[in-house]
């Protein structure tokens, strides 16, 4: 469900000396929270769409109350604010800047009061644009386990379970350190299902997850060989007990939060079909929940097109996160690898229009948001004599469409709801 933010200030005539006093009202998707005459609103956020966010939430809520606070996003996706300070840092691996907009948010937290209000705007991109270095290890370390875990396969169910338990904030525990203060989460959705507890890592929700789990994923990936000593006796000393696990359901800690969905890939997806329908295509929406393995997910998409039955030109739509397993050293992110694998289903069927894009308008370490890929495409590139077998295994995307062409470059979108798949069928499907 999507939520919208409203504004009702009102004046009350209560007596108070000679003037009168103003009651404030902050109208959430129809919860009503009134600030107290000596309350302050805090503004923080972590995300990609986080400065898209804090803009949208200056120009509704700036001019009826002073705002102070702190939001982080990844570089380029900057936007100039009014009254609240902005860092960009770095993504998908953090970097200094993200540690530093970890120490700045829980300073912050330190300085609220039960009276206030605090806003936190949560988008895909936090768990690495707010990152921690566990005592006795370094921001190096850190940096290798988040590269590690990216090549792995694992799905971000499974890494944002690892990044918790490396974390001072992730899991709940900025909440905690925000209590009793009213806490408010505005969150958009990247991840598949719209779990509270893995987007951004869940700063704000109870961590179900924990340290054992967390060492069953390194194991599951083979990573403990692959990552520091000490990175790997933190998560021992957590087992132990040694170390306090992250925020569980059931604590007080919780009972001033309130977090509210307001972005996700089914609105996009259905976004989508509504422009779909519009430019005389007949959209089709598969799934808003599509995981696993990029080449498994190609595939079965590409045979569902080919098999379609329904009245042309059609629109089929699927939405959500797939994984790679990062073998090869080329360049590339999972939706330009997804395109490619479909790219070579799709050669010999010239009806088929495929696309996959990330909606923040980023890919992996690339300029691209994604690609998109028919039969000539793939045509073109063997008479460039690009083997695509070869870049596929290779991991090489992006070198791929930039030669072929058909990489889809929009630049930061100011949002993150996943990634959205598109096939056009025009003519001619046959079942097979």
């Amino acid at each position: 469900m999507q939520h919208n933010v409203h504004v009702r200030v009102s004046n009350n005539f209560q007596e108070d000396g000679h003037a009168t006093r103003v009651s404030r009202i902050i109208n959430i998707s129809g919860d009503d929270y009134a600030l107290p005459h000596d309350g302050r609103i805090w503004v923080i956020g972590a995300g990609k769409a986080a400065a898209a966010m804090a803009q949208e939430l200056e120009n509704i809520l700036g001019k009826h109350f002073p705002l102070q606070g702190m939001v982080v996003t990844k570089y380029g996706h900057a936007l100039p604010l009014q009254q609240l300070t902005l860092i960009e840092a770095g993504h998908p691996v953090p970097d200094q800047n993200s540690v530093a907009a970890s120490v700045k948010l829980l300073e912050i937290a330190a300085q609220v009061q039960p009276a206030d209000l605090v806003i936190f705007l949560l988008s895909g991109g936090a768990s690495a644009l707010l990152a921690d270095v566990p005592a006795g290890s370094s921001l190096p370390e850190v940096q290798q386990l988040f590269e590690a875990l990216l090549k792995s396969g694992a799905t971000i169910q499974e890494m944002n379970t690892v990044r918790k338990h490396i974390s001072y904030i992730k899991g709940g525990q900025l909440a905690k350190s925000i209590y009793p203060a009213t806490l408010c989460t505005l969150i958009l959705s990247d991840v598949p299902g719209d779990d509270l507890t893995v987007i951004g890592s869940g700063p704000t929700v109870p961590d179900p997850t924990t340290f054992a789990d967390t060492m069953a994923i390194l194991r599951k990936y083979h990573l403990p060989e692959k990552i520091s000593q000490n990175l790997l006796q933190h998560i021992k000393n957590g087992i132990a007990g040694k170390i306090p696990d992250t925020a569980k359901p059931g604590g007080d800690d919780f009972r001033h939060v309130h977090n509210y969905l307001t972005g996700t890939n089914l609105i996009a997806l259905e976004a989508a079909a509504q422009k779909a329908r519009a430019l005389g295509y007949h959209p089709q929406l598969i799934s808003s929940t599509t995981t696993g393995d990029a080449h498994t997910v190609a595939a079965a998409y590409i045979q569902q097109a080919l098999s379609y039955a329904g009245p042309l030109p059609a629109c089929l739509l699927m939405g959500g996160e797939t994984t790679v397993q990062v073998t090869g050293n080329g360049l590339g992110g999972r939706n330009q690898h997804l395109a490619l694998a479909a790219g070579i289903a799709l050669a010999d069927h010239p009806q088929l229009t495929f696309l996959s894009g990330g909606t923040d308008g980023t890919d992996g370490p690339t300029d691209a948001a994604g690609a998109i890929v028919d039969a000539h495409t793939m045509k073109g590139a063997i008479k460039l004599q690009l083997d695509a077998n070869s870049f596929l295994q290779r991991n090489d995307a992006w070198h791929f469409f930039s030669k072929a062409g058909g990489l889809l470059v929009t630049g930061p979108t100011q949002t993150n709801v996943m990634d959205l798949m598109i096939v056009l069928i025009t003519a001619g499907t046959s079942k097979i």
